[in-house]
């Protein structure tokens, strides 16, 4: 066992640390990843899937902001380009029905609120681009509840990931589906060239909005600025 093996195991019971009682998998390092891509291709029978932008992204470390419309986004975007996509997902899904499928991915689980869990969740990532991978971002923080609209970025999570890594390649993605009968359902999948985030001169509102504004160009959505999950709230009694 190397080096950075052995770095990583170390860093893998820490998460089981944080995360006790919750099977959490090998973020980032999943064995069964590849596996899962290919039997997850099967889906294209009932799915049309279309990738534009794929000749933008380099082979190796790269970084992919996108839209949230689906828990199935960071599927869709890999099941034709066969890149090896690794993303932020909340912890909770960790601990529901389902949960075997992040854990084949190798997702990272993080505990919004938390900073040890986010310390954490930024060394996987950082881990993650060190291997080559790409790293998934989902800034809107929650499935948007209304697919047509994009929702206010959160920055806890995207401005630290972007300062940490300043020359990994960010693309914007966006992703659209729409359902043309009971038996197929079209995905179209846009990926932007890099984005010139100029990350030593801009302010962090002047970087959140040039990749919202990417975003929606890549997507075709609408922008609303209120943060997603305030949408999904239930109404105060």
């Amino acid at each position: 066992m190397d080096v950075a093996t052995r770095g990583y195991e170390q860093a893998l019971l820490e998460g089981r640390a944080l995360y006790p009682g919750i099977r959490i998998g090998r973020p980032g390092r999943a064995r069964s990843y590849w596996v899962t891509i290919a039997l997850l291709r099967v889906l294209r029978v009932r799915w049309k899937v279309t990738v534009t932008g794929q000749e933008h992204v380099a082979p190796g470390a790269g970084i992919l902001i996108g839209n949230h419309v689906s828990a199935l986004d960071p599927v869709v975007a890999v099941m034709s380009t066969w890149m090896r996509v690794t993303a932020f997902t909340k912890v909770e899904v960790f601990a529901k029905r389902g949960a075997v499928f992040f854990r084949l991915m190798g997702q990272i689980p993080l505990r919004r609120g938390d900073e040890p869990s986010t310390v954490w969740a930024m060394d996987m990532a950082t881990r993650c681009l060190a291997d080559g991978s790409k790293l998934g971002l989902y800034p809107e923080g929650t499935r948007s509840p209304d697919p047509a609209t994009l929702h206010r970025l959160h920055r806890r999570i995207l401005i630290p990931v972007l300062q940490a890594h300043p020359d990994v390649p960010v693309h914007a993605i966006g992703t659209s589906y729409m359902r043309r009968s009971w038996r197929r359902t079209r995905v179209r999948v846009n990926i932007s060239r890099a984005l010139d985030l100029r990350l030593d001169e801009a302010t962090q509102d002047e970087v959140t909005d040039f990749i919202r504004d990417a975003i929606l160009l890549a997507s075709g959505q609408q922008y609303v600025h209120v943060f997603a999950r305030d949408v999904k709230a239930p109404p105060r009694s």
